[in-house]
């Protein structure tokens, strides 16, 4: 397990990065709102919900903290997040039992502020149901879904490729698959052998490979979205994902 995930400080920014309003995470003027909410507008955006059909089914794969799957909870019948990090499913699980969670906003130095990170109170929390799990290695009995949600988590797996070999068993026949990603390769991640195509700009190509290969998938749509991370009250990480929706063939 890569211990970096499993930090307090990694676990207070994802909070954040989650569920913390605009003015605990960006209190400046800034025109940054586009990159706000990241974690919600991948269900809002990512996912086509006038083609779902009844009683359907959800998966959140790499589902951090949990924002994700809660905001799935609104459309779909049932929700499954799963994440490597326990950290993560650890609070994730206590934000599904008690609605809240303590989050330390770092300001500078050693300095921050205890307090608390809301879930909203649409959200159907007895749908959801979290997991530690390894994307690469899933429970053979996972079964499949209506919708399935990879975001930010390709370039940070050791072979992407056996994840993306397994999609096809997980997207039911005319189901959904979102990703997001930034390819940001790194090799403590992801040796160099597996990162997909040639460089970080023909990324998606080697996506696109590899979930096209043998008609498994075609894909809808694909766009940019920018995400920002807050780490203290004046360094924030902002990054643009690359952003696609496909559909699972069937056959």
């Amino acid at each position: 397990m890569h211990t970096l995930y499993e930090s307090d400080d990694l676990l207070n920014q994802y909070l954040l990065f989650h569920y913390a309003t605009k003015e605990k995470l960006f209190p400046y003027d800034f025109p940054v709102s586009e990159a706000l909410d990241f974690s919600k507008r991948c269900v809002l955006e990512g996912v086509d919900f006038d083609s779902l059909p009844s009683q359907s089914r959800a998966l959140d794969l790499g589902c951090s903290v949990g924002r994700s799957a809660f905001e799935m909870s609104k459309h779909f019948n049932s929700v499954v997040g799963i994440d490597y990090s326990e950290a993560f499913i650890n609070a994730a699980n206590v934000l599904k039992n008690e609605g809240r969670h303590r989050v330390d906003r770092l300001i500078s130095g050693h300095q921050s502020i205890s307090e608390e990170v809301i879930l909203d109170v649409k959200s159907r929390r007895d749908r959801v149901s979290f997991e530690v799990g390894d994307a690469e290695n899933l429970r053979e009995d996972l079964g499949d879904f209506d919708c399935v949600l990879a975001c930010n988590l390709i370039c940070r797996l050791p072979n992407p490729n056996v994840l993306l070999d397994r999609l096809s068993t997980l997207v039911r026949p005319n189901g959904q698959l979102f990703i997001t990603t930034p390819f940001t390769w790194l090799e403590s991640f992801t040796p160099k052998d597996h990162w997909l195509g040639i460089n970080a700009e023909d990324s998606f190509s080697g996506l696109r490979k590899a979930l096209e290969e043998h008609g498994k998938f075609k894909l809808l749509k694909s766009w940019d979205m920018p995400f920002l991370i807050r780490e203290h009250a004046r360094k924030f990480q902002f990054s643009i994902a690359q952003a696609s929706r496909w559909v699972r063939l069937e056959g």
